[in-house]
Formats: C-alpha cells, structure tokens, sequence
C-alpha cells in the first residue's frame, strides 16, 4: 500500500507542519525529526521496522523506503490507466458495481 500510504504521510505531515521534515536539506528542529520519525515508524510494517530501525533521520527513512518503492508507480499506474480505459458503465449490472470496480482502479 505505498502509494496510499505517500499520499497519507504527506496529508499528515503537512496538517501537523511537518511536511519540511522529509525535505532534503531541511532546517528541522531535533524535536521536529524526532515527532515526523516517531509517524512514519508507527505507519510502518513491522519487517521495515526492524529493517530500518537504525535510521535516526525522517529524510533518511522516506529516502530509503522511496528507493525501495518507487518503483510501483511504474507497475501500477500503467494497468490502473489501462483499466480506466476500458472501464464501460454498460458492462455492470449495477451501479454499486461499477463504482466498486471505479474506486479499485482509483486507488
């Protein structure tokens, strides 16, 4: 869920103002990394928990975790687009499907 879960930090960081603390060259306090480090650690899985355990900086951990899942949004979005294309109302027999099927492909 990485995509989603960008998307939610991001949200979040920017609503407590500490959207800066993922910025390369930022000016945070030590309060302010420490506060975005202990978000991102909670919203982590538990494997990249441990894996990362040893990275003190906010920046550092999106960095790391952005190099490892990158990538999906070259996998992803292309069968999402794809998907949109052939998305025809006519082909459901309800509505509630078709929003079902609609939302999939949006998120």
């Amino acid at each position: 869920n990485y995509l989603s879960w960008v998307l939610d930090v991001k949200l979040y960081l920017s609503a407590k103002k500490l959207r800066h603390t993922i910025d390369e060259d930022n000016a945070a306090s030590n309060e302010e990394r420490a506060t975005a480090l202990i978000f991102l650690r909670h919203h982590i899985d538990d494997g990249l928990k441990y894996e990362y355990l040893t990275v003190e900086n906010p920046f550092e951990l999106w960095q790391n975790l952005n190099d490892r899942f990158e990538h999906l949004k070259a996998v992803v979005l292309p069968k999402a687009l794809n998907d949109w294309s052939q998305l025809r109302f006519q082909d459901f027999k309800t509505v509630s499907e078709y929003n079902s099927t609609l939302f999939k492909i949006v998120s």
